[in-house]
């Protein structure tokens, strides 16, 4: 038997205090088979001042309520029903270890609602077609008209084909009917990452006062995210094991779960990085258990620093003091952790454990890059298994003294 379709009702709840509130309501069939008024609280007039702000947002509980008839092929669910149900349903804080981070629901939130609604929003989820998507991402330009980096398209896309995934597994689209899945656009980078030589990283050091001195060491020598760091309480190092446990993330001074399994395997810990965190607890304002480690004390210890604002008037400032020239970010030093456990010539199943990546294949096409030195070697390697050694000495002693007189000679010498 075919299912009616459920539009709801939307009216004004009056309350003893407190501002008036909208409310959703509509009919319900028991399994006894007898119908009852369901009544859901959407949110109060000031949250939504008028009515179609109201229908927006209650179109994620619309779409549940209609759930099996949307299974019908011949009915009709739009894009922005779909991503109202997704994020109604996925996007929510309280799906515990289920769920995602909060980073994750931010970022997917304002990708769903900066771009893809406006854009596709008012079709059919069953006329959405891949070509069609594809030039879209092509167009597509940045606020100031530049374009779009292909990374961010390639997220765009990703969530996206999220999203029809989640069409299709509460059955509104048949299996194997997600358009976004042959779509193509690149992820290319548009400039390599940036890495800290040890050099750099030492001079960067002496220019911090102590409790970013001892952040930034902390950040080099672990690679720990951002979040993870400036997450981390006391009581999550074990001095005595020698180990620090990833048990949070932070981001917009919201705490949630950290972004995967894999980040939630405890670090080692060198005794060298212990005893400089161990006299930042005794001169910390902020040293109990359940304390963060680096407590901003602007907020009288109740938060963390942010993040944005230690680089923007910290750690970039005194890059510049120590002559360093490369535009630094929080994930420069998960980038240099990883190239120099590579240049050390760690094995690549190491490094991975030490940068919590799910797989290899992250750990060596993305973080890690090998450095001028090291290649440089590599090659010359290489040659001295071509060329007779002979050869080999007489034209390193030519290209040594014209070095003298030349500036690249510089790195040969």
């Amino acid at each position: 038997m075919r299912e009616r379709y459920q539009g709801g009702y939307l009216r004004h709840g009056l309350r003893k205090t407190g501002p008036i509130r909208w409310e959703f309501l509509w009919w319900d069939t028991e399994p006894t088979g007898r119908r009852v008024r369901r009544k859901a609280v959407i949110g109060t007039v000031e949250q939504y001042p008028n009515l179609e702000d109201a229908r927006q947002a209650s179109n994620g509980l619309r779409v549940s309520i209609n759930e099996a008839r949307n299974r019908q092929r011949e009915q009709s669910v739009s894009v922005a029903d779909l991503i109202a149900h997704y994020i109604r349903t996925e996007l929510v804080s309280d799906r515990g270890d289920q769920g995602k981070s909060h980073a994750t629901r931010v970022v997917y939130k304002d990708f769903l609602s900066r771009w893809v609604q406006p854009a596709w929003g008012n079709l059919n989820i069953r006329a959405v077609r891949t070509v069609a998507v594809e030039h879209w991402l092509h167009r597509m330009t940045r606020v100031d008209g530049k374009p779009m980096a292909p990374s961010t398209k390639a997220k765009i896309r990703n969530v996206m084909s999220v999203i029809f995934n989640h069409a299709i597994r509460y059955e509104w689209l048949e299996q194997g009917r997600n358009p976004i899945l042959l779509v193509r656009q690149s992820a290319k980078r548009q400039r390599i990452p940036e890495y800290l030589e040890v050099e750099e990283l030492q001079a960067l050091l002496s220019q911090l006062d102590r409790g970013f001195r001892v952040m930034v060491f902390l950040d080099a020598a672990t690679g720990l995210r951002r979040s993870e760091l400036l997450a981390l309480k006391w009581g999550d190092i074990d001095f005595d094991a020698l180990h620090i446990d990833v048990r949070r993330s932070i981001y917009l001074n919201v705490v949630g779960n950290c972004k995967t399994e894999a980040s939630r395997k405890p670090i080692p810990m060198d005794p060298i990085l212990a005893s400089e965190l161990c006299a930042w607890k005794k001169d910390s304002p902020y040293g109990q258990p359940n304390d963060w480690v680096f407590a901003s004390p602007h907020t009288q210890g109740r938060h963390p620093y942010w993040p944005g604002i230690l680089l923007s008037r910290v750690i970039r400032p005194a890059a510049a003091r120590a002559g360093i020239r490369k535009r630094i970010g929080w994930h420069t030093f998960r980038h240099s952790f990883a190239t120099l456990l590579m240049a050390n010539g760690e094995n690549v199943k190491v490094v991975q454990e030490l940068m919590r990546h799910a797989n290899c294949r992250c750990t060596l096409e993305i973080y890690s890059q090998a450095r001028t030195q090291a290649k440089r070697e590599a090659q010359h390697r290489v040659v001295e298994m071509i060329v007779p050694r002979e050869q080999v000495d007489n034209q390193r002693l030519e290209v040594l003294a014209i070095a003298k007189s030349e500036s690249f000679g510089a790195a040969l010498v």
